[in-house]
């Protein structure tokens, strides 16, 4: 031991398991000069060092600045110790802590060196689908518990060849201690199927044959990194149209795969922020503009100027999508399911459930432990705004910053369901669970319930949930209560919306929040259904200051499927005729107006609601837009794709005490409607009217409660047009805006902001915004 040596203990915390940060620390110690070990442990990583000074000090220094690509250090504590005796550094077996957590990887795309192997006709994985290293693969997918080590994997049943197992054990090498590495000689194979069970092709001919097939016309279920997908060519009008027709969805759109951004420029329109974030590690589906001379089928996006793409992820997906002359540009990659339904993932059951809609299966014998969604993101602001948080994000915490936070369970909503557990300064937000309108979903919740909490090592002490009393969450919630004794807090939907986004910005300070939490549907204390509310409040209270006016829903749900619906509601509120000529009323027949007449007048089956997004329905069945809707949103974003980006008109609303009428809205809407105005601009019109509605109330809150900060949450936001507007009003009027930038606007962060809620409350059973 040379003298003037000192020792060092190091504590690393964060995502720092798979990603190659021992052979990291290794090749750091060995640069510098350093003795002693570092080991994986259930809470993160464990060092101890010996060396001179200069070379600790400059060890820590590249500890912290310039870590693997896929860690994310949350923290690291150091510890002088007295100088160990030894004359190497080791990497030592992975230690066990009980009840020590730590977080866990989200499965990642491949990356460039893998991919430049996987067309290397000279490297030993040459075309082998399932190359990785630690830089890149799948993590989440296939983790059954920690530490992060193969046993405790779903590639537990592929013992490694001599090679595979000479580079896992090399530090030096980047698959050391790659816990999917595998080779075609030890590791998972590919093959086709028939729908019947017939193997056509194994290995590369399999692929070779899927992509024929594909060309040809055919759909493939293909089993991907986190479930099985439907591809089909996105340029064949009769391939797209066959496969809407055996999923049963209509109109919503499908989700594009290209093998890279040249083939998506050739599309879309591409700056150099989507660019950045279509190649981003976690490779989400990006919603883009579409070109005009794009080639991709109508079918694929109805309605719409958007598509949404992805690039592919796995080295499957470029197999299957690698260029040559004549070979189609994108791929339709859709979930495979029937619709509605989880995405299938178990081998046999999934083969069972899409027989009926594939050709043939592109299969792969590694199992998937747990099902993950693509994820969804748009550019908002120049800055990604997350639609669906799945694939490459989950189960990568929400990290926060103040003081730790109890172990607790929220729930979430119905639609778009996420749940949380929170620990520490940790939220881990589950990735996309989906509706729980149906009994797989609901499974799909549970199992995915059980294994967060046993790989982060929560045992709640407080459950929350939704007010509303048969969403499926909610009843999951007070079920698990009754059975366990746990105290439970019921909170109500749209306060858990601004709560989700002060926390999705690391909000902070005390002082109240302007809230406006517009959606479509949330249960408010007072029986209505709320979704235009403006609300001042902050974590552990809030008050509705004002709202839009309370409009009846005729037959309850069957107006959110049918926008002519609202429309005629709508005008009956605002005492405006039902005149023949007006779109909605020539899409329904005399006797569906003759019992929404009753419906109204009687208040049968009629409840009230201050829906924003029941608004926009209203409005786009109004000009004749959409009287009929076959997936939630759909009359919102078939109007937003029409507004004129260029026109600066607007329409007023009138203010009632708390309620805001909508009524000179529409009286304004109908005059330009008849005097043949179009509708991109009636389109524009709108949307400019509602981001002004929203300034000049939040300016009206400022004046009582001297409140500078507006949070934007709720699905509503989503819309971009409406969401750009708005910022701009804001910002113009001197606002601090707050708007979603790790978790969805919907409903699918809501159970960050019940979960917050929960932290912050003082012990209430329920906690509700307050009317003034």
């Amino acid at each position: 031991m040379t003298d003037g040596n000192i020792g060092c203990k190091i504590w690393v915390r964060g995502i720092v398991q798979g990603v190659g940060f021992r052979p990291f620390v290794y090749t750091q110690a060995v640069t510098h000069q350093l003795t002693g070990w570092v080991r994986n442990t259930s809470s993160g990583v464990e060092i101890e060092i010996t060396g001179q000074p200069t070379g600790v000090q400059s060890f820590l220094t590249a500890l912290k600045d310039n870590p693997p690509p896929l860690a994310q250090i949350d923290s690291v504590v150091t510890e002088s110790i007295p100088p160990a005796a030894g004359s190497a550094f080791v990497i030592l077996e992975s230690h066990p802590e009980p009840g020590a957590f730590i977080p866990v990887s989200p499965d990642m795309s491949i990356c460039p060196d893998c991919q430049r192997e996987l067309f290397d006709p000279a490297d030993r994985r040459f075309r082998y689908p399932f190359l990785n290293c630690t830089h890149c693969g799948p993590r989440f997918s296939i983790i059954r518990d920690i530490p992060y080590d193969r046993p405790l994997t779903s590639m537990a049943g592929f013992p490694m060849c001599p090679d595979c197992l000479r580079e896992y054990q090399n530090p030096l090498d980047r698959r050391f201690h790659a816990q999917p590495v595998a080779c075609p000689v030890c590791g998972p194979q590919v093959w086709l199927q028939a729908a019947d069970g017939t193997r056509l092709a194994e290995r590369d001919e399999a692929v070779r044959l899927a992509r024929k097939m594909l060309k040809e016309g055919a759909i493939l279920a293909v089993k991907g990194l986190g479930g099985y997908n439907l591809a089909c060519d996105a340029a064949n009008p009769q391939a797209v149209a066959e496969l809407r027709r055996r999923k049963k969805r209509s109109d919503k759109p499908f989700a594009l795969m290209a093998f890279d951004t040249a083939a998506v420029a050739r599309h879309c329109q591409l700056d150099p922020a989507a660019e950045a974030l279509l190649t981003a590690p976690q490779r989400p589906i990006l919603l883009l503009n579409r070109l005009p001379g794009a080639s991709v089928a109508p079918q694929v996006a109805p309605g719409q100027v958007t598509l949404g793409v992805m690039l592919a992820y796995t080295p499957l997906h470029l197999l299957l999508l690698e260029p040559e002359p004549g070979y189609p540009d994108l791929w339709v990659m859709t979930s495979g399911n029937l619709s509605e339904e989880p995405i299938a993932y178990v081998d046999g059951e999934a083969q069972e459930r899409l027989s009926s809609l594939a050709d043939a299966f592109l299969l792969h014998d590694r199992p998937i432990h747990m099902r993950v969604d693509d994820s969804v993101l748009a550019l908002a602001d120049g800055q990604p705004y997350p639609i669906r948080r799945a694939r490459g994000y989950a189960p990568d915490p929400v990290r926060l910053s103040g003081p730790a936070l109890p172990p607790i369970f929220a729930a979430g909503a119905e639609l778009k369901n996420t749940f949380c557990l929170t620990q520490d300064r940790y939220a881990f937000l589950s990735h996309h669970i989906g509706d729980l309108e149906n009994y797989e979903t609901l499974r799909s919740y549970e199992e995915a319930v059980a294994h967060y909490e046993r790989l982060f090592r929560v045992q709640p002490h407080t459950l929350v949930c939704d007010l509303h009393p048969d969403y499926l969450s909610t009843r999951y919630a007070q079920q698990r209560a009754a059975e366990s004794g746990l105290p439970i807090l019921q909170v109500q939907h749209h306060h858990a919306h601004l709560a989700a986004c002060l926390a999705d910005n690391d909000w902070l300070n005390p002082d109240p929040v302007i809230g406006l939490s517009f959606d479509g549907t949330g249960l408010g204390p007072d029986g209505a259904i709320w979704g235009g509310e403006f609300l001042l409040g902050h974590y552990a209270n809030c008050q509705r200051l004002y709202h839009l006016a309370y409009t009846p829903l005729p037959g309850g749900d069957q107006s959110v499927r049918k926008p002519a619906r609202m429309a005629l509601a709508h005008l009956w509120q605002s005492g405006l005729d039902w005149e023949p000529d007006l779109p909605p009323v020539q899409a329904l027949c005399y006797e569906e107006r003759t019992l929404i007449r009753i419906q109204l007048e009687k208040s049968i089956n009629a409840p009230l609601t201050s829906s924003a997004g029941r608004l926009f329905d209203a409005a786009a069945a109004l000009i004749g837009v959409r009287a009929e809707a076959t997936y939630e949103g759909q009359a919102a974003i078939e109007l937003e794709a029409l507004a004129d980006p260029q026109e600066t008109g607007y329409y007023e609303f009138d203010l009632h005490g708390v309620q805001i009428d909508p009524g000179p809205l529409w009286q304004a809407l109908l005059a330009d409607w008849r005097a043949g105005t179009p509708a991109p601009v009636l389109s524009a019109r709108f949307h400019n009217s509602l981001a002004a509605l929203a300034v000049q109330m939040c300016l009206n809150i400022r004046q009582q409660s001297s409140a500078r900060t507006v949070a934007l949450s709720g699905g509503v936001w989503q819309n971009r047009t409406l969401l750009t507007k708005t910022l701009s009003g804001l910002r113009a009027a001197n606002f601090t805006v707050l708007i979603h930038r790790r978790v969805p606007a919907n409903d699918g962060g809501i159970a960050l902001g019940q979960a917050l809620i929960a932290a912050h409350s003082r012990n209430e059973n329920v906690l509700l915004p307050s009317e003034v």
